[in-house]
């Protein structure tokens, strides 16, 4: 691991907040272990070991019953990690890989197979190295016939620079983290009212989670994210998801407690009903459905 990487909670506190029966964790990572699953040669981090059986763990004791797990760059386009996930926990994980131009349609039917249901395509320049947007749109023509999904990363300032590119693409497409606002600026800020905007086109979906990553506050209560999150499960609550993003990659102020991640969900989701959606209707309709 690197010698700034900072690893997961050792101890995470138990959330006062339950979620509701058949809740989704609809974002976290499994790495390594490295001597099962190397890392890739052009990874630009080396975590710490997270393998499945410290994320299944802490899906029990934060009290979920599913993950849904994601690629992470530090693993490349090999997703023998996240296959040998999914395939352990069986049907209470999906997962969402990173693939090749050039995969099969056997390698992709394997994939489907082990419970991946969406292809991640990453447009943070200091995570990995640029993809030409022809051949992200190739990969989302062929994951369209298998009803998959796309997930895409991205900062705040890359936006509108992609809003065409988003648009073009055939799938449902599924944005990270609120597509990184910049909480300084305010929820009234022209970048999240361009996100917001964007988010008016029923094809698009957004994950309401890590306020670690994105808040000037900081821990405990990450308080000014908080409206932002509101804001995008007010107004869409039909879709948008949550999850941990456990264990955390490249995490350098600190490293979160889980505990007090799921916390935070009642603040952001302040009704029965926007959890329910939140948690378990959403992620079900669009990984088991």
């Amino acid at each position: 691991m690197d010698a700034d990487y900072l690893p997961f909670h050792p101890d995470p506190s138990r959330p006062a907040y339950r979620p509701p029966p058949g809740a989704v964790d609809a974002h976290c990572h499994v790495f390594g272990p490295a001597d099962r699953f190397p890392y890739a040669p052009e990874r630009k981090y080396t975590p710490c070991d997270a393998p499945a059986e410290k994320l299944f763990a802490l899906r029990d004791f934060l009290g979920f019953e599913r993950n849904v797990i994601v690629q992470a760059t530090c693993h490349g386009r090999d997703n023998r990690a996240l296959v040998d996930a999914c395939r352990a926990a069986g049907d209470r994980a999906r997962g969402v890989a990173s693939v090749r131009a050039d995969i099969s349609d056997d390698e992709l039917a394997e994939l489907h197979e082990a419970g991946v249901r969406g292809v991640r395509f990453n447009f943070v320049k200091r995570l990995v190295d640029a993809t030409p947007r022809e051949v992200f749109l190739g990969i989302a023509a062929r994951i369209a016939r298998l009803d998959w999904h796309t997930v895409v990363y991205f900062e705040a300032p890359d936006l509108e620079g992609l809003i065409p590119f988003l648009k073009e693409l055939p799938t449902t497409v599924v944005i990270d983290h609120m597509g990184r606002p910049d909480i300084a600026a305010g929820v009234d800020s022209p970048g999240f009212a361009r996100f917001i905007g964007l988010m008016e086109d029923p094809k698009f979906w957004s994950k309401v989670s890590c306020p670690e990553r994105l808040s000037v506050q900081g821990p405990p209560g990450y308080d000014d994210v908080v409206p932002f999150a509101r804001t995008l499960v007010e107004r869409f609550p039909d879709r948008v998801l949550w999850g941990t993003d456990w264990p955390h990659p490249n995490m350098k102020s600190h490293m979160p407690d889980d505990g007090a991640l799921v916390d935070v969900i009642p603040r952001i989701a302040p009704t029965a009903e926007l959890q329910q959606a939140l948690l378990v209707d959403n992620p079900m309709r669009l990984y088991w459905s």
